[in-house]
């Protein structure tokens, strides 16, 4: 079966943990706890991570029991269909609301601004009208290149000075989304994870700030993950989830990774669906997340 960019921006992960399962597997005779504890290693060298792996591995030995399976090809189709089971998605809440605003948050350096660049280009396609709103004001930088990317894209960027109020970015973003009548704003936020406090604090300011403009909102909030920081994106997002209730997970840079097995990680343990994902640097190097082929594409073709 053929697939596109997600299947080739898995290689990494497929040739570098998934194909060892696959050679693990291939030509035993038998399944016994020897097999097990080397698929387990696998599984955890992958950036799977330890709670993810021991879960997968204890509904593998129950689906052995139960269905007697015994033998490699038999093992193998275990393993895929348990994988699958866990990255089913949740079906999402249609909401309808003009404009339909988005919040994202996420570590710095993580490609949080390009992925906003992303997501508003994919809706952009669509023939959407976009507005962006730049509220991480506490670095200059960022502000610079989101305006960059809004011009490379055609997107407005509603944006302050440096340092002001991100609060108020967002007022004004939302005043003007209404009255250009936009589809849909994307407002960037500071990632300052080493202060956690006054992460939250302005979170918790940015909300209210938009839930007082406009009744439901926001609609949905993405945190950004880089997926080359494998377990470690597990821990950052625990800290978001705190503070921003997320909604979905864009996770990026999965092409220059072989650690896409953290994917499972954040399904198992955050219990947040991965919505989009980041296969390069170009603004149409974004797919949205598609469970099947995201599985199919971690299994090397028989």
């Amino acid at each position: 079966m053929a697939f596109g960019k997600t299947k080739f921006g898995l290689q990494k992960t497929r040739e570098g943990v998934f194909s060892k399962i696959t050679r693990l597997v291939s030509g035993r005779k038998k399944v016994d706890e020897n097999l097990l504890d080397e698929l387990e290693e696998i599984f955890i060298s992958g950036d799977v991570g330890v709670d993810t792996t021991l879960y997968l591995l204890d509904k593998i030995r129950i689906r052995i029991r139960k269905e007697k399976f015994n033998n490699s090809e038999e093992l193998n189709a275990i393993i895929k269909d348990e994988v699958s089971r866990l990255m089913i998605a949740p079906r999402e809440k249609e909401v309808e609301a003009k404009p339909y605003v988005i919040l994202v948050v996420g570590v710095n350096g993580t490609g949080k601004t390009t992925s906003i660049a992303k997501l508003a280009y994919h809706y952009k396609n669509q023939g959407k009208q976009v507005l962006l709103a730049a509220a991480d004001t506490f670095r200059a930088a960022a502000i610079e290149q989101l305006s960059i990317w809004g011009e490379r894209i055609g997107c407005p960027v509603i944006k302050h000075q440096p340092l002001s109020d991100p609060g108020a970015v967002v007022f004004d973003a939302l005043t003007a989304a209404r009255a250009r009548q936009a589809d849909y704003l994307i407002i960037d936020t500071a990632g300052r994870l080493h202060t956690k406090v006054n992460l939250m604090t302005e979170l918790n300011k940015i909300r209210k700030v938009i839930e007082s403009r406009m009744e439901g909102a926001p609609h949905e909030v993405v945190l950004v993950l880089d997926a080359g920081n494998g377990q470690n994106a597990i821990s950052q997002a625990k800290e978001f989830v705190k503070a921003a209730e997320v909604d979905s997970i864009f996770l990026t840079k999965l092409d220059g990774t072989a650690r896409g097995g953290v994917v499972l990680s954040v399904k198992r343990e955050l219990g947040i669906p991965v919505k989009y994902i980041g296969l390069g640097e170009q603004k149409e190097d974004m797919e949205l997340f598609d469970p099947k082929e995201f599985v199919e594409g971690l299994f090397p073709e028989p």
